[in-house]
């Protein structure tokens, strides 16, 4: 570097002052090297002959171009590498890419919904303006009384107050006003002032017919408003599952009440409150952290223990409350997970457990079953699979399931705030059949739906909302 420099204030003192001025460059080589390139315009030669090398300019251009292409392969994993680049910072760049691409899909599919959501928000806001329209088009009529004065009473059912007899007949005349002459009937024995007589209805109850067998059970009719409990406080809580013991023993009684928050890569913690009333107030009484971590929002509790899923697997545990230690594991058959056959709302649903009259439940699908529901019912102690029926109804096309008195039942929507229960698998007959039962997605994401027997209700997580909700059952 010094010869070039030596040779630069040598041209610098052959031109001279009169000159044009000369120019010193510098840039990177292929190999990346500082390389300084000095240049000054010929006294004699008004243009270059081209060459193949294009000049510094040139050379710069074709550096700066290898260096965005080493810059791309780094990023893309591709076999193009820096030689000063380590094997461990290659991984970390190719991680952080994963994880930038991961969040970008999240980010997506959030705006989409957001999207939806402001779409029906505004075709509600067209709605009601339209229905204000109408409203202030229509004409105000004047209000009569419900019983005109000069029309007398009627009613074919009323009893005297203190006399068995009916009226015996519907007064004919009634529409005529000022004669009331015909009115009086001969069944109505009367004392002292007649222009006021007291009258009474006998109203006789008949006991509506029974919605139960003698059993509790029967199949699902209807299911009531959804009743809020608590609102999540942060971003971990728009997803999670909730529960409350049907059969629950010591030292938890039946009121503790548990959550889950499952957003988030390592969801381990499981907190318990003493009731409703301190779950309302988000006062915890009992952080439990979990030995493995949680899949999604497919647990549920049962005779003391809290059944999950592992976090990327088919393994299913049964950790026990008391002793918080793992009781029991085993692989659910052939299950996906992790992606392969989630509900439509996605979230890794692949296994949905859950709790009814007849014990525990598996709702999944398999290779086998080609994305079609397949439910199983579990022993609760070993986690074997006791007995499996496979369904019609593909698992991503409903938004979630549930089991009431051994019949599987689906929710048809997570978004719609009116959608409806839309299919139903009973097991004890093999036979599955639409159904078009009401239910509401109040706030308008719905991720988990389960029953709970000893209370009679479902249990739902939506848009970081706790929520509950009545069923009613028929005949068995």
């Amino acid at each position: 570097m010094w010869l070039l420099l030596n040779v630069c204030v040598f041209c610098l003192l052959q031109y001279g002052e009169g000159q044009d001025r000369a120019t010193l460059w510098r840039g990177n080589d292929r190999s990346g090297h500082c390389q300084y390139t000095f240049t000054v315009p010929s006294p004699s030669e008004t243009s270059c002959p081209p060459t193949a090398s294009g000049g510094p300019e040139m050379e710069g251009l074709k550096t700066r171009l290898s260096l965005l292409e080493v810059l791309v392969a780094r990023l893309t994993g591709g076999e193009t590498r820096d030689p000063g680049l380590g094997a461990g910072s290659q991984a970390g760049l190719q991680e952080a890419l994963t994880q930038a691409m991961g969040d970008r899909s999240l980010l997506q599919g959030e705006k989409e919904h957001l999207e939806r959501d402001v779409e029906g928000l505004q075709r509600r806001v067209e709605e009601m303006r339209r229905e204000t329209e109408r409203l202030k088009s229509r004409p105000c009529y004047p209000q009569s009384p419900l019983v005109p004065p000069s029309v007398p009473l009627q009613d074919s059912g009323l009893r005297l107050a203190g006399d068995a007899g009916v009226l015996s007949h519907l007064v004919s005349n009634a529409g005529r006003q000022g004669d009331t002459g015909s009115l009086r009937d001969p069944a109505w024995r009367y004392g002292g002032n007649a222009g006021f007589q007291e009258l009474k209805a006998e109203v006789t109850e008949i006991p509506a017919p029974s919605t139960e067998d003698s059993t509790g059970c029967g199949e699902l009719i209807s299911i009531g408003e959804p009743v809020s409990h608590r609102k999540a406080d942060s971003i971990a809580g728009k997803y999670g599952v909730w529960m409350q013991d049907p059969e629950a023993v010591a030292p938890y009684g039946g009121k503790m009440v548990w959550r889950i928050d499952t957003v988030g890569s390592e969801v381990r913690q499981l907190f318990g409150y003493e009731d409703m009333d301190q779950l309302s107030k988000g006062y915890p009484s009992k952080v439990l952290l979990l030995p493995e971590p949680v899949e999604s929002t497919g647990a549920t509790l049962y005779r003391g223990s809290l059944y999950y899923q592992r976090r990327r697997s088919r393994t299913l545990l049964r950790y026990d409350l008391a002793s918080e230690s793992i009781a029991a594991r085993r692989d659910l058959p052939h299950a996906g997970f992790h992606g392969q056959f989630p509900y439509s709302w996605g979230g890794y649903t692949d296994v949905d457990l859950g709790v009814d009259e007849q014990g525990l439940w598996a709702v999944y699908s398999t290779n086998k079953a080609k994305g079609a529901i397949v439910v199983s019912q579990l022993d609760p102690h070993s986690l074997a699979v006791k007995r499996s029926w496979e369904t019609s109804i593909r698992k991503n096309s409903v938004a979630n399931a549930f089991v009431i008195c051994g019949r599987l039942y689906t929710v048809a929507s997570y978004t719609a705030p009116n959608t409806t229960i839309n299919f139903m698998f009973d097991t004890a007959t093999g036979q599955g059949k639409q159904v078009a039962l009401p239910f509401r997605n109040k706030y308008r994401y719905n991720s988990m739906v389960d029953y709970n027997p000893a209370q009679r209700k479902l249990h739902a997580w939506d848009n970081f909302h706790i929520v509950s909700y009545d069923v009613r059952l028929g005949h068995q």
